[in-house]
C-alpha cells in the first residue's frame, strides 16, 4: 500500500536518513524500532508530510505522491499520533478530536451535541467511559491526553495510522484497550506503523518489524521468526552478551527521606546510599513525579524531613537543590528542561556559574567532550538544540548534569 524508496534526509549536514526503503501493507501492524537518533521519528515526519525528503520517492496504492504538508497527508488517509502532545489544552475533548471538521447543523454552525456524541463513540472504543467529551483537555492526566490524541486520529478513519511511542505514558489497562483497537483496525484492513522501544510490545502486537540504525535501514523481519536478542543486535550493531554486574553501593547514607508527604503522596521514607540506584515505580497519577519535584523544591512538602549527608535540608527552589549537588532530569524536556532558543553548547553549560561561563573556548571544549561521551548526533555544538531528534535532546540534558558532577 505505502512504499518508501531510497529516502534521504539531512539536517544542517547531519545525515538523519540514508537510503531507507520500506513497504507497508494493508491489514498489517508494522513496527519500526531503533536506538535514539536512529531516524525513526524523522521517517514518520516525512510520511506524515511535516518534513520533506531530500531524495527518494513515496508511493501510495502504487502511485507516486508528494506529501508537502500534514493536511496533504491527511487527504490521502494518513494519520499520525506524535510522541509529543499536540492538543489544545483550553479546548474541550470533543473540540480536540474534531479540530478541522466538526459536524455542522442545518444552519452551517457547529453542532456541539452531535460532536460530543461522535466523540463519545470514539472514547468508548478506547475504554474511556470516564472521560466527558465536554471537559477541557487541561483537566486530563497526561496518559488520558495521549488517548485523546489517538481518538483524534481514529476520527479521520485513516487507511494508514502511525503511532509514535503510543504507550509511553499509558497504564496497563489503557495499553490493553489500545491494543484491542489496533487489532480491530488491522483486521478491518488498516495499515499501522507502530514505533516503540519496547520489545515485548512489538512481539505482542506487530506482524512485521523494520530496524533503523544511525539512519540506515537494517532490514524487515516477520515478528514470529525472530527473538529479542536478534532484534537488539540489529539495533545496536553488535551482540550483547550477558553481563555480570557488581554492586557499587557504599555503606554511607547520603540522602535520607523520612515520613515525607506532599501533593499526591504521603509518608514516603527511604535511604539512598552512595553508589546506589533507587527506582520509583507506579501507575500514572500515583505520585511519582510529584514526589521527585517536591524533593528538589519545585513543589513544597506538607510534612516529613530530608537529610543530605547527615544535614537536615529543605529546598525552596530547584536551584537550591542544584547548589547542593542534586540534579533533576525532568519528565517533559521541552517544557521544563531545554532552552529551545539556544544551541547545544549553551544548553549543556548553562548550569555553570562564575567566570568559566564567559570562557568561550572552555565551554566549547566542555560541550564537545560531553557530546562525545553521551554520543549526541549533531553537526556541531553550535547547532540549535531544536534541530535534534528527541533522543538527542534528552542526551543534551543528561550532558548538562554530568557536567555539574552531582552527588545525586
Amino acid at each position: 500500500m505505502l512504499r518508501l524508496l531510497d529516502i534521504h534526509k539531512s539536517f544542517m549536514g547531519v545525515k538523519a536518513l540514508a537510503g531507507v526503503s520500506l513497504n507497508i501493507l494493508p491489514g498489517q501492524v508494522h513496527a519500526i524500532c531503533g536506538e535514539n537518533g536512529a531516524g525513526k521519528s524523522t521517517l514518520m515526519h516525512i510520511i506524515s508530510g511535516s518534513l520533506q525528503p531530500d531524495q527518494g520517492e513515496i508511493h501510495l496504492h502504487e502511485k507516486p505522491i508528494h506529501l508537502a504538508t500534514v493536511e496533504e497527508s491527511g487527504k490521502h488517509g494518513i494519520a499520525i499520533v506524535y510522541q509529543d502532545r499536540t492538543l489544545a489544552p483550553a479546548l474541550s475533548v470533543a473540540e480536540n478530536i474534531f479540530p478541522g471538521s466538526p459536524p455542522l447543523n442545518r444552519f452551517g454552525l457547529i453542532d456541539a451535541s452531535a460532536m460530543n456524541a461522535l466523540a463519545r463513540e470514539l472514547l468508548d472504543q478506547l475504554s474511556l467511559q470516564a472521560i466527558d467529551p465536554s471537559m477541557l483537555v487541561e483537566q486530563l492526566s497526561p496518559a488520558r491526553q495521549q488517548m485523546v490524541e489517538i481518538a483524534r486520529a481514529l476520527a479521520t478513519r485513516p487507511v494508514l495510522l502511525i503511532l509514535d511511542e503510543p504507550t509511553a505514558s499509558l497504564t496497563g489497562p489503557e495499553t490493553n484497550a489500545l491494543f484491542k483497537v489496533i487489532t480491530k483496525l488491522r483486521d478491518a484492513g488498516t495499515a499501522i506503523i507502530y514505533i516503540s522501544h519496547r520489545m515485548q510490545e512489538i512481539a505482542l502486537i506487530a506482524d512485521k518489524v523494520s530496524v533503523l540504525r544511525d539512519g540506515h535501514y537494517q532490514g524487515s523481519f516477520d515478528v514470529g521468526t525472530i527473538d529479542t536478542g536478534f532484534l537488539v543486535q540489529k539495533m545496536v550493531g553488535r551482540i550483547l552478551n550477558a553481563t555480570k554486574y557488581t554492586s557499587d553501593v557504599q555503606p554511607k547514607i547520603i540522602f535520607r527521606v523520612a515520613n515525607f508527604s506532599g501533593r499526591g503522596f504521603s509518608e514516603i521514607s527511604f535511604d539512598l546510599h552512595a553508589g546506589e540506584i533507587i527506582g520509583i515505580a507506579g501507575l500514572e497519577g500515583a505520585g511519582r513525579t510529584e514526589l521527585v519535584r517536591t524533593l528538589i523544591g519545585d513543589l513544597q512538602p506538607s510534612g516529613g524531613t530530608i537529610e543530605l549527608k547527615g544535614r537536615t535540608v529543605r529546598f525552596s527552589h530547584p536551584a537550591d537543590a542544584v547548589a547542593n549537588g542534586i540534579a533533576y532530569l525532568p519528565e517533559n524536556r521541552k517544557k521544563t528542561g531545554l532552552f529551545p532558543d539556544q544551541d547545544i553548547r549553551s544548553n549543556i553549560v548553562v548550569g555553570e556559574t562564575g567566570p568559566v561561563w564567559y570562557d568561550a573556548e572552555r565551554t566549547v571544549a566542555t560541550a564537545n567532550t560531553l557530546k562525545s561521551l553521551v554520543k549526541i548526533s549533531c553537526r556541531s555544538v553550535f547547532q540549535p538544540v531544536t534541530e535534534l531528534s528527541g533522543g538527542n535532546q534528552q542526551k543534551v540534558l543528561l550532558a548538562r548534569w554530568i557536567n555539574l558532577d552531582p552527588d545525586i
